[in-house]
């Protein structure tokens, strides 16, 4: 039987069947990509290391199943459907995550109250983001179709939450654009190894938005370092990069860009 099963999943894949999809919809598993969502939801006990796995200095962050680098980094075409002039997101939160509520309605706040993005509790809609326990921050890249994952750990602050939430609108990281070179450099002498691509510069759909060393979405000084100094130095040294506390204003614009709509 097990046998069986397995050749089940091999000719799924080979003739693009249920996981189909899934080869499209990566998750963001906060600096790596996991082509498969049923590869977290059948392991429950799988450490899931991300967001605040980065900021914790004890930590490394890791990439588990087969890990994709898309083409496009910073925006993606698979988006939340508009109302009007608003984008309604529906969301659930498990109950595993009852002493979170406030964390992560703070979290949606952040977004909703800058820009045309609204939030509201799940009814019948077949898409929606569902907030679930795990032991590390992650999320899928736009909207990807029916239950959407955002694993919400003990460690993710409602910044953090919010920075996945980005990621589950559309928003790729931002140290991953094409034209970075201007405003950081990277140090590879610093980067754990094995953890190099996650510092790839991508070719995609800025928006139109400038770099934007202040976002939320961008990796702090020390983010993988093998040995404590940096691994992304700003080339202006009186920014502070990898914030989690506030939506930039270019954080803002993008939005407003991706979804054509202003708050």
């Amino acid at each position: 039987m097990f046998l069986f099963l397995l050749l089940v999943g091999w000719v799924c894949q080979v003739l693009g069947g249920p996981l189909e999809k899934q080869k499209t919809s990566e998750i963001q598993y906060d600096e790596g990509y996991i082509n498969s969502l049923k590869t977290l939801s059948d392991n429950p006990l799988l450490p899931i290391n991300g967001e605040v796995a980065l900021e914790d200095m004890g930590n490394e962050a890791v990439q588990e199943g087969d890990i994709l680098l898309p083409k496009d980094r910073n925006a993606v075409s698979s988006l939340w459907p508009k109302v009007g002039v608003k984008v309604e997101v529906p969301y659930e939160i498990d109950s595993d995550l009852e002493d979170r509520i406030q964390d992560i309605t703070d979290a949606m706040a952040m977004i909703s109250d800058k820009t045309c993005i609204t939030f509201h509790r799940h009814t019948y809609e077949t898409d929606y983001i569902y907030f679930s326990y795990g032991e590390g921050c992650a999320s899928s890249v736009g909207c990807v179709g029916g239950e959407q994952r955002i694993v919400t750990g003990p460690k993710c602050s409602v910044g953090n939450i919010c920075h996945e939430i980005l990621h589950a609108l559309g928003l790729y990281h931002e140290h991953s654009r094409i034209d970075r070179e201007q405003y950081i450099s990277i140090m590879p002498e610093n980067i754990k190894p094995g953890m190099e691509k996650n510092f790839r510069a991508k070719d995609g759909n800025t928006l139109g938005v400038q770099y934007d060393l202040e976002s939320i979405l961008h990796y702090g000084n020390t983010f993988f370092s093998s040995n404590g100094e940096p691994t992304i130095v700003p080339k202006d040294r009186s920014v502070k990069i990898g914030q989690r506390t506030h939506l930039s204003v270019r954080d803002v614009q993008k939005i407003g860009k991706l979804y054509k709509c202003v708050r």
